[in-house]
């Protein structure tokens, strides 16, 4: 009968790598939306750690300029490229497990690490992704709004606004894909990615054409949910959703200090932008900034003198439209692009993903009684970045309950 050592743990941990690598990255791809539309670029070993899109810029078209005289042969034009350039950062995490745990557990323990690794390294690579692409200061505001401050919860993602920004892209000339994941070939179209709520609400428009009611049969992308005026739409749980980052009362009335206790314990997103020296925070409509804060006590420390009263709302006013007590509502991001608008590090390319195993006593004198063994997953470099800001339309709207 068959007994799981420590010998035939650590022996398996090796001959598995290839089966823990494609747990790891199946999972991963699952989260990979915004990752999976932009152009691909990959560092070469010992390249350094910035990678350089480059793009032909356009000649311009000048009816006078390119009237030809009879036998006069005109200059010949010059190419130009633009580049833009990114860094590259690494990401990853590693779990650690026991040779007990790994013994007695009835689940496998770090093929089970390995898919949640997955999941939480692809978010992370999903996140990067999306924030570059924000980056783009082509903005539209939903139901005619001219900033994010304006948006109500009413102002929902709707076909109309969908129009516009096809427009845009259209107007400026942005690329339409034609292609499908797999390479195979399908009707030119923008790309949206939106989110649930997004979805939610366009879809209650008699407009929306269901991905089931396509005319003819075509490869559809993964989290693909329909297509409407040559746009198709993507559904992402990680699209970008504004909220606001901080929102506290004072526990107690100040006079002339410098220095506010709140009367509640902050989140972790608050207490991690809390900590930002410099970071703007709100008091009656006054805006200052944040000298430093100490997480024992709860207390803020601003770079002026402020009056204040025991309830008074400290906050930032950053995200939709605020109610009379200063709350701000969430403000959504809905993508419209057109190809070659961003591009990305290939997370497909060669080991930029690694599934990295680290058996029971493969630490020497560290580990003694081969009592540990790891799990990691790391993406070796990774960048993204926004290549034409023209081609891409970041639609900010709210949505409803």
């Amino acid at each position: 009968m068959a007994i799981n050592t420590t010998l035939n743990t650590a022996s398996n941990a090796y001959f598995n790598k290839q089966f823990y690598d494609k747990k790891l990255l199946e999972t991963a791809k699952t989260r990979l939306i915004h990752a999976s539309f932009g152009q691909k670029r990959s560092i070469p070993r010992h390249g350094g750690k910035r990678v350089e899109f480059r793009k032909y810029d356009l000649f311009t078209p000048d009816a006078d300029a390119l009237t030809l005289q009879e036998g006069v042969t005109p200059d010949g034009q010059s190419l130009t490229q633009s580049k833009v350039e990114a860094e590259v950062g690494q990401y990853g995490a590693y779990v650690e497990v026991s040779d007990l745990l790994d013994l007695t557990a009835y689940d496998e323990v770090l093929a089970d690490s390995a898919e949640l690794l997955g999941e939480q390294l692809g978010t992370v690579i999903e996140w990067v992704t999306r924030d570059a692409m924000c980056a783009t200061t082509n903005v539209q505001y939903a139901n005619g709004g001219t900033k994010r401050g304006d948006l109500e919860p009413t102002d929902v993602l709707t076909v109309d606004e969908i129009r516009k920004a096809v427009r845009t892209l259209k107007k400026n000339k942005a690329r339409m894909f034609t292609s499908a994941e797999d390479g195979s070939v399908r009707r030119p179209h923008f790309v949206c990615i939106c989110s649930p709520d997004a979805t939610y609400d366009l879809q209650n428009d008699p407009l929306w054409q269901d991905v089931s009611k396509y005319s003819n049969a075509e490869q559809i992308y993964s989290g693909e949910i329909g297509r409407l005026f040559g746009v198709v739409f993507v559904e992402s749980t990680e699209a970008k959703v504004y909220k606001q980052s901080f929102y506290n009362t004072a526990s107690a009335a100040g006079d002339a200090t410098d220095r506010v206790t709140f009367a509640t314990e902050p989140t972790e997103s608050e207490k991690k932008y809390l900590s930002v020296r410099g970071n703007p925070i709100c008091l009656g409509g006054e805006t200052y900034t944040i000298s430093s804060y100490d997480e024992a006590t709860n207390t803020l420390v601003l770079n002026e003198d402020v009056t204040f009263s025991e309830g008074d709302a400290f906050y930032t006013d950053d995200a939709g439209k605020a109610d009379a007590a200063h709350k701000e509502s969430d403000v959504h991001a809905t993508l419209v692009f057109g190809a070659d608008s961003y591009g990305v590090i290939d997370v497909d390319g060669s080991g930029t993903m690694e599934t990295i195993i680290k058996p029971h006593g493969s630490e020497g004198s560290g580990d003694p009684l081969n009592q540990r063994a790891t799990v990691g997953a790391k993406v070796a470099a990774y960048a993204a970045k926004v290549l034409n800001p023209l081609w891409i339309v970041r639609i900010e709207h709210g949505v409803s309950a």
